[in-house]
């Protein structure tokens, strides 16, 4: 992020060079050391942590293969696959592990939810489509959802505006409404953080070491035994 401004680019290329290889040796380390150590490579190589480990080192060894003007912008995007080191940050902190499983937990919840959601989208729009018509900016019923969705959500871009009462009228009732859609999939995500917490009391004994482990740990983090769910 800091590369990308033009300033400082300019002044401290030579330094941005030297801190990308370093950051890049220890990573390339760190993904060789975890192929060899899985008893599974192929599997861990062709995961979502293999390929995010894999994208955060990929750039560098990438570019100096790549030359000429022509090329620069691909060069550019490229590089900008750096940023998915910070999703490395994930596995190393208890809170990503209990959003995570929150998340999984309410996947199903949340997916209905959502659904109902896009159906009541769907509707408005076509609601909106009929009673404004193209004259005020709704002249397809796919621009007529999207106006659906800006002011469900309470962004508002204003650059389709009902001008009609009664599309004045859906429109407060769709604001009033876009409050609730947002705190619904909030309620159930926290429910099951909340349970989370009261199930991490408990205690997660290694059999082995006898190692207090975090809720859902799949191995001992200490020993490295596979845990007894």
């Amino acid at each position: 992020m800091a590369e990308s401004v033009p300033e400082w680019r300019a002044l401290f290329e030579y330094e941005f060079h030297i801190v990308e290889l370093g950051f890049t040796i220890l990573f390339t380390i760190e993904y060789l050391l975890r192929i060899l150590v899985s008893p599974k490579p192929l599997k861990y190589i062709f995961s979502l942590w293999g390929l995010i480990d894999l994208l955060s080192i990929l750039p560098t060894f990438i570019t100096p293969f790549i030359s000429g003007y022509t090329s620069f912008r691909t060069i550019r995007s490229i590089r900008l696959l750096r940023i998915f080191r910070i999703l490395k940050l994930n596995r190393f902190t208890s809170e990503a592990q209990a959003l995570s499983h929150s998340l999984k937990a309410s996947y199903y919840k949340v997916m209905v939810f959502l659904f109902f959601v896009v159906l009541m989208m769907v509707i408005a729009g076509t609601l909106m489509y009929v009673i404004e018509g193209g004259v005020n900016g709704f002249d397809s019923i796919p621009a007529s959802i999207y106006w659906a969705i800006v002011t469900t959500t309470t962004v508002g871009y204003g650059d389709v505006v009902p001008a009609t009462d009664l599309g004045k009228i859906i429109s407060s009732i769709m604001m009033i409404l876009g409050y609730s859609i947002i705190a619904v999939p909030t309620g159930l995500i926290t429910v099951e953080m909340s349970k989370y917490k009261v199930d991490g009391m408990k205690d997660n004994l290694c059999s082995k070491c006898g190692h207090d482990n975090p809720f859902g740990s799949v191995y001992c983090n200490q020993c490295g035994k596979e845990m007894i769910s």
